[in-house]
């Protein structure tokens, strides 16, 4: 089992760490083989994260004043459960830095932040062919869901969708 480390900070990022975030996030498309599906910018970050209307929050591991790991997550709410609930979009740690439990610190203050204010679960989507991922995510009681799965739709064909006339006649 790994050990915990008694030098770990975890603090809310700030616009200052964006390089920081957006570059993590450029290292774990590389880990996981999807570095081409990355194409947010540095910019992109600063202004959906820390502009008039953030869309997330994250959370920043340190070790010894250095970068070790993040989480980035947003609320969510379930209607069949009728509370809210924390969607982590994307969970990082440094090789370095793996083993001393900081991924598992990240996931556990987002959902303490979450709990705060009202949320009663936690949610996020692993890679298909991560196993050591899903094994870590096993380990802390963090479930795969047998009856739901992604679906997703983005690019043009997103835009074709969202800019198509609604058809109000019948069917």
């Amino acid at each position: 089992m790994s050990t915990p480390s008694a030098n770990v900070l975890i603090r809310p990022g700030t616009v200052e760490d964006v390089e920081t975030i957006h570059a993590a996030i450029l290292r774990l498309g590389d880990n996981i083989d999807a570095h081409q599906e990355i194409t947010s910018t540095p910019e992109d970050l600063r202004i959906y994260g820390f502009g008039e209307k953030p869309a997330f929050s994250t959370l920043i591991a340190e070790v010894d004043g250095e970068f070790a790991g993040l989480c980035l997550h947003f609320p969510i709410f379930s209607t069949w459960m009728g509370r809210p609930g924390v969607y982590v979009q994307d969970l990082y740690v440094e090789d370095r830095f793996r083993g001393r439990r900081i991924g598992e610190r990240l996931l556990r203050r987002a959902a303490r932040e979450c709990r705060k204010d009202g949320g009663v679960y936690l949610r996020l989507s692993v890679d298909t062919d991560n196993e050591t991922a899903k094994a870590f995510y096993e380990r802390l009681g963090i479930a795969w869901s047998s009856y739901e799965q992604v679906q997703k739709i983005v690019g043009d064909a997103f835009f074709a969708f969202a800019d198509a006339p609604d058809d109000e006649g019948p069917r």
